[in-house]
């Protein structure tokens, strides 16, 4: 257990970044879920505007630190390459 005023001054700081790190997290998870249900469903147009929509989320992530730069570009990457493959399958 924390000793001294500012050891416990830092595990109620770390409680409260944690609960908003794991809130945002849960929203770029049902942002992302959106775009691959709108992917499964076939239907590009609601596709394209779900990723539309997830992707100022994401980036969100990335300015505060809850996500990595490059993950995210990597999962945007991944998930438009998915949205364009709709029009040629």
């Amino acid at each position: 257990m924390a000793n001294t005023a500012s050891a416990r001054k830092r595990i109620r700081q770390n409680e409260r970044r944690r609960e908003r790190n794991v809130s945002r997290m849960s929203r770029v998870r049902t942002f992302v879920k959106k775009v691959e249900s709108a992917i499964l469903s076939g239907d590009k147009a609601a596709a394209n505007d779900a990723l539309r929509a997830a992707q100022p989320e994401m980036q969100r992530a990335v300015g505060k630190g809850v996500l990595a730069a490059n993950t995210v570009s990597r999962k945007l990457s991944r998930l438009s390459a998915r949205i364009k493959a709709l029009a040629s399958a």
